[in-house]
């Protein structure tokens, strides 16, 4: 492995921590479900897919079943969140702010 790989696969696990930092921090801080769903379930798949381009990039062998994970996030994440905030919203789970329904 080269510098240059090993300084890239390090800037990479630092800005997929600070995405996944991010996306809890959201969950924290935001007030209601659907506020939280989206700060969530944005910034962790791209905190994730960007931890495991830093695995293939330190270590190349892995890279078919990173790739296979870096798909399904793609495609899972976005379905899961929207099934969450359907969920929530079926059951009742008004926003912030929302007033009642006539």
């Amino acid at each position: 492995m080269t510098h240059a790989t090993a300084t890239l696969a390090a800037a990479a696990v630092i800005l997929g921590t600070l995405f996944s930092i991010i996306g809890v921090l959201g969950l924290v801080r935001f007030p209601d479900v659907y506020s939280r769903l989206h700060a969530t379930g944005k910034v962790s798949v791209f905190g994730v897919t960007i931890l495991l381009l830093a695995a293939i990039a330190l270590d190349i062998a892995g890279i078919g079943k990173a790739m296979v994970l870096i798909g399904y996030l793609i495609l899972a994440g976005p379905v899961l969140s929207h099934a969450l905030a359907a969920a929530a919203r079926t059951a009742g789970v008004r926003m912030e702010g929302e007033d009642a329904a006539p």
